[in-house]
């Protein structure tokens, strides 16, 4: 490849990143206020209704107030890894995307590992939080840390055995083979109950309620991200909520068809992603509108004594009915 080729090569990639990346921060922002209007209307409140018509613009004008608020740096904390945490955790957000189909080969990396591409970004995702509650010289924030990489690790291995048992029934690691092995019918109907146990970790994994043990308000104040301020607090939010997201396009992906249409005479293509996606993120935004918070102990005996004994036991059903029926598929 000469040099203008290359050149050319990376321009598109660029433009590819920009165009997958806008939409998605746009959709950050507007999802923060869905969540306070979703919130809202369950609790029969108005919600943001002020800023614009119907309280439209509040997601900017809460981006103006972070930008123009002052970054205070604790004395006693350690300022390179302080500020780096934030930006690890929305970068982390942020890449994970590259290998997200959106329609049939619309990826900007069509790699055959994407699932372990992005088992692996969000495997990363815990030092953030754990960078942040170390460097931050608190007692709160590093007890938030703590709660925090437990968790997800718990939950990771859980969800690690239900991407298996997907990719059992597909036979490939390439997530757009994982859509397209759902033509005739979406995983979320005979893997049922792993669609909701990857639901629920999904949850975990990105310490939303009823499991927001990192950041509970009742007992460490704000956990992980006590100390930060402006926008390297405004980060951790955005990277919180781009996570919501991802996992809410990998659950659309692994179990609900992704971009396939659900009826056979309506045509395939992106839109039903997105639809997918928003209908998965509401079912975020209800569950924290409707469940109190676990206590840690019942959030570790959760993880633990019940979706990985659960999972392991449905992985080795699938394997085994695949394997009787003489379905499992080639390089399974």
């Amino acid at each position: 490849m000469g040099f203008g080729e290359g050149l050319l090569h990376l321009l598109l990639v660029v433009v590819q990143a920009l165009a997958l990346l806008v939409p998605l921060l746009i959709g950050v922002a507007y999802l923060t206020y869905a969540e306070r209007k979703v919130l809202a209307a369950i609790q029969l409140r108005k919600g943001p209704n002020v800023v614009g018509p119907f309280g439209l613009w509040q997601p900017f004008a809460d981006a103006i107030k972070m930008l123009m608020k002052e970054t205070i740096i604790p004395a006693g904390s350690n300022r390179l890894l302080f500020l780096m945490a934030p930006m690890l955790t929305f970068g982390l957000a942020m890449i994970a995307w590259a290998v997200i189909p959106v329609n049939d080969g619309w990826a900007i990396a069509d790699i055959n590992v994407g699932v372990l591409y992005l088992f692996a970004i969000s495997s990363l995702g815990v030092y953030g939080i754990i960078i942040a509650g170390w460097a931050s010289n608190s007692k709160y924030a590093f007890l938030g840390a703590m709660r925090s990489a437990a968790q997800m690790v718990s939950y990771e291995v859980s969800m690690g055995f239900v991407m298996v048992s997907v990719l059992l029934c597909v036979g490939s690691l390439n997530l757009n083979d994982v859509v397209m092995a759902q033509r005739h019918v979406w995983f979320a109907i005979p893997l049922f109950p792993m669609f909701v146990v990857f639901f629920i970790s999904t949850l975990a994994e990105t310490n939303r309620a009823p499991f927001d043990l990192p950041e509970g308000e009742s007992e460490i104040v704000a956990g992980f991200f006590v100390e930060y301020s402006a926008m390297a607090f405004a980060l951790f939010f955005l990277g919180e909520y781009a996570n919501m997201i991802l996992m809410s396009t990998m659950t659309s992906i692994l179990f609900l068809g992704g971009w396939l249409s659900p009826v056979g005479f309506l045509p395939s293509g992106p839109g039903w992603l997105v639809l997918k996606i928003v209908v998965v993120l509401f079912m975020f935004l209800w569950v924290r509108a409707t469940f109190p918070r676990f206590r840690y102990d019942q959030l570790m005996r959760l993880g633990w004594k019940v979706f990985l004994p659960f999972s392991l036991a449905w992985l080795v059903l699938t394997a085994g009915v695949l394997l009787a029926m003489g379905w499992l598929p080639h390089g399974a």
